[in-house]
């Protein structure tokens, strides 16, 4: 009953054509004739009426030429000469054709509906020593929030209780369940596995990473790729250019053919008119890039446009920053060397006191490695920019930071021992080295053959840039295989290199995590953003978001725009040739609409399986792993000596 009920005009439709050709062909009584054209006509305003209504629709905007009229003119063409049960096919596979568009298009966007199904609808709140369940919308930030075993977690938070599984598949295209402990933050649109949990909600309803995924695949729909404005403009020059040449079919050949039948060649022009309609080509290539964008989603990552399908398809040069992005971010303390009369307590806790208010990787080792140290109140604060901090604490000046801050206030080091690939942070008081704190950060298990297939798939130029020391850079870059790496630099500084590279014969890539990469993103052809842990502002300004803070989806994100490419151009090449070769045969007299009918609606229903092809392709990407040998698992959980100070 759905069927009938979802398909009602073409199965009416169908039904009286039917009727139709039985009553023509396989009885005969006394006005057969007038039944089965009544026939005809009831089964051609089943389907036929809604595509007039659209022509006419169209024409009222302004759009004389369109695919409606194409299709309208042709069948009344059909009716006129007599070949009725042609013009009503020819309406009715149109329809059927049109069906086949619609479930395509709803197939490419069940990613964004799965992802709409997980934004939960209730919200279990702690108020007034009770729970109470209300809408997500009316949750202030601040509140607690209950979560039981199976239900999603309507809003972003951090988590109170001590530890929690979480399934996050539906945002990150990740299967494996995480586990999170107390004080980090859990996503809008995770399932709560194990036990209940209290959650402290940090974002408002509409400011939810779910929200905020959903909006931006939502916007990527409406941003076209030039190979679809291409077609759309290509289609309004070439619609009303076809209607003119089927005019011109009809009537011209009467000054050239001695023997000229105005029904040949009017027949001959409806022909040429069916199969010139372009809704196929047309439908298929925005169907195509439309499934690019909903396997990527599926898969954690997020294209804002897909325009950047092709901008990504085509990156020879990729910038890259390092802490966050290629390593994991992670810092910890390995080393404390206390000089000068202090301990490594004292060290430690001095460091911590100016480190306190920041959220740098860096400060947050040194403030867990501080753990329950009482620390001190710092005075006249401030940050001396990709170098370090500088306070007074009990009336002594304190500078903690890296080597080029030490150089900026003409501090020298009290020893030597400071080249291996450690990040390394200085502590000085009034102008004396009093110790150097040794962190390290660990390189991303995925990151090397990440690395390893963006160069397999043309990526020629990948640089890294940041702001740790070049000895640092060096190191990180010979590990992961890159092509330069520069170190030692500030934000401006990353921003000129990219601006330099920029060059309109070749696309270049920037990808990174912090706040300060944010406007290197936007610069770029094509800014990539780490959206687990990157911020908010590098999220908004990037034109694709990596939600598992993966460097493998990178590689796979290109994969996905060459794959969708080439099923772009297959559509458009298969559309025009077989279109081109019947509308010639049809010049000829050697194409029938039984034909025409194939190189319209069949066409369309092959380019649009064949955009298909992209979803499934891509559907289980995201749960499959780079494999990595024995040795190279064990090259990436080895700390790494690097990260940006």
């Amino acid at each position: 009953m759905t069927f009938l009920k979802k398909y009602k005009e073409a199965v009416a439709s169908a039904l009286f054509l039917m009727g139709a050709l039985v009553i023509e062909h396989g009885v005969s009584f006394s006005g057969q004739k007038y039944i089965y054209i009544a026939l005809y006509g009831l089964s051609y305003l089943s389907v036929g009426a809604s595509v007039w209504m659209k022509a006419f629709k169209s024409i009222k905007n302004g759009t004389i030429f369109s695919e409606f009229l194409l299709m309208g003119i042709a069948t009344v063409g059909a009716f006129a000469i007599g070949e009725y049960a042609e013009g009503v096919a020819v309406m009715l596979f149109y329809m059927v054709g049109e069906y086949a568009q619609h479930g395509a298009v709803h197939r490419a966007k069940s990613s964004i509906k799965a992802l709409i199904n997980q934004q939960p609808d209730v919200a279990t709140v702690e108020r007034g020593g009770s729970a109470k369940e209300v809408h997500p919308s009316e949750v202030e930030i601040g509140d607690i929030i209950r979560v039981k075993p199976g239900e999603k977690v309507p809003l972003d938070g951090d988590l109170l209780t001590d530890k929690g599984s979480f399934n996050t598949a539906a945002l990150t295209g990740e299967s494996k369940p995480i586990m999170l402990e107390a004080g980090q933050e859990v996503w809008a649109g995770a399932i709560n596995q194990q036990k209940p949990v209290r959650v402290k909600v940090t974002s408002a309803y509409e400011d939810t990473k779910l929200s905020n995924i959903l909006r931006m695949v939502q916007e990527a729909s409406r941003r076209k790729a030039p190979t679809q404005r291409f077609m759309t403009r290509f289609a309004k020059v070439y619609t009303p250019v076809v209607v003119w040449m089927a005019v011109a079919l009809t009537f011209v050949p009467y000054l050239f053919v001695e023997s000229y039948v105005f029904q040949d060649w009017f027949y001959r022009a409806l022909i040429f008119l069916v199969v010139s309609c372009p809704c196929g080509l047309v439908i298929s290539i925005p169907l195509g890039y439309f499934g690019g964008i909903g396997a990527a989603s599926r898969n954690g990552i997020l294209f804002k446009g897909s325009d950047f399908l092709d901008q990504l398809r085509k990156m020879k040069t990729l910038f890259m920053d390092k802490t966050g992005t290629m390593t994991e971010g992670s810092f910890e303390v390995q080393e404390v060397r206390p000089m000068n009369g202090y301990d490594s307590d004292e060290l430690i806790r001095l460091a911590a006191s100016l480190e306190q208010q920041s959220t740098h990787p860096i400060a947050k080792a040194i403030l867990n490695q501080a753990g329950s140290q009482k620390l001190y109140p710092v005075e006249n604060q401030h940050e001396v920019s990709g170098k370090g901090l500088k306070g007074t604490v009990n009336q002594k000046e304190i500078v903690v930071g890296n080597l080029d801050l030490l150089k900026k206030f003409d501090i020298q080091l009290a020893a030597d021992g400071f080249d291996d690939p450690y990040t390394y942070v200085h502590v000085a008081e009034d102008g004396t080295h009093v110790g150097t704190i040794c962190i390290a950060d660990r390189i991303k298990a995925d990151s090397k053959q990440a690395i390893e297939h963006l160069h397999e798939l043309g990526v020629s130029d990948l640089v890294m840039l940041s702001g740790d020391n070049q000895q640092v850079v060096d190191h990180v870059a010979r590990k992961l295989g890159l092509d330069r790496a520069y170190g030692s630099l500030l934000p401006e500084d990353k921003y000129n290199q990219v601006k330099q590279a920029l060059n309109p014969s070749q696309t270049v890539g920037f990808i990174g995590d912090g706040v300060n990469d944010a406007p290197v993103i936007t610069l770029a052809d094509v800014g990539i953003a780490m959206g687990g842990i990157g911020s908010d502002a590098t999220v908004e300004t990037a034109d694709v978001v990596i939600q598992t803070d993966q460097p493998s989806k990178i590689p796979l994100a290109i994969e996905i725009a060459h794959f969708t490419h080439r099923v772009v151009w297959q559509n458009i090449g298969f559309a025009l040739g077989v279109k081109v070769g019947v509308m010639v045969l049809a010049v000829l007299g050697m194409a029938n609409m039984w034909g025409a009918i194939f190189a319209d609606v069949g066409v369309a229903l092959l380019a649009i399986a064949n955009a298909i092809r992209i979803q499934h392709k891509y559907s289980d990407a995201g749960f499959r792993l780079f494999a990595t040998s024995t040795a190279e698992q064990e090259v990436a959980n080895e700390p790494d000596r690097c990260c940006e100070v």
